[in-house]
């Protein structure tokens, strides 16, 4: 019995280990405010000496001003991360900031390294997460926001919002990673460089490569 008991704790520390490196890792003194122009590469960014850092390495200004919307999605995400924000370094946190013109979309999209949650602030959104591949395959779950509502997007998952108004809305999103990056799905399929070959896509999506040729000669863009 006690040999089962120590089995089970030892297997619990194990997994416990895995979820703390499977996220930023945690810093090891009060801050480590990132030095953006060092030339030493680590996962993630080397620290200023302390004597450096000033209370502006903790500081951004600017979230309250609306992203311009005036694009083909209709929608802008201004971020927060440790590249705005040098002091978010090894803190495992970050936010955003985005704007939807009526009838906007912030496409389909991904963060690989982080944890989504969103607050709507003001508008309706309607909103969505796919999962990854299951015996059922892709489940879809989608709810309508209003002001005020929270919804999450579990990490590494492919979601979205949509302005499902006549009026603009504004989301704030908070993020499990001081860079939490960012895939969007189209533009990464049909706009990587160099382009995926075309015969692959056809095959992967059913479709004639004439198709693939169509879509990758449209212009995707980055609304971050």
């Amino acid at each position: 019995m006690a040999c089962h008991i120590l089995f089970f704790a030892l297997l619990a520390l194990a997994s416990s280990h895995v979820n703390v490196m499977a996220s930023d890792p945690s810093q090891l003194q009060d801050f480590c405010v990132a030095d953006l122009k060092s030339p030493v590469l680590v996962n993630g960014f080397v620290c200023k000496p302390p004597m450096h850092v000033t209370a502006d390495d903790f500081f951004f200004s600017g979230l309250d001003k609306p992203g311009n919307t005036s694009n083909q999605l209709g929608s802008k995400v201004t971020q927060v991360n440790v590249n705005q924000i040098a002091g978010l370094n090894t803190l495992g946190i970050s936010l955003a900031r985005i704007d939807y013109a009526p009838y906007g979309l912030n496409p389909p999209h991904t963060h690989p390294r982080a944890t989504e949650i969103l607050t709507v602030l003001e508008g309706t959104l309607y909103v969505g997460f796919v999962t990854s591949n299951t015996n059922n395959g892709n489940l879809l779950f989608t709810k309508m926001l209003k002001k005020g509502d929270v919804f999450v997007f579990p990490e590494g998952l492919i979601h979205f919002q949509f302005n499902h108004g006549s009026t603009p809305a504004v989301a704030i999103a908070a993020l499990s990673s001081q860079n939490p990056g960012v895939i969007t799905i189209a533009n990464a399929v049909f706009g990587s460089n160099p382009p995926i070959s075309d015969a692959v896509l056809a095959k992967a999506f059913q479709v004639g490569q004439d198709t693939i040729k169509y879509l990758q000669a449209q212009f995707w863009m980055d609304n971050n």
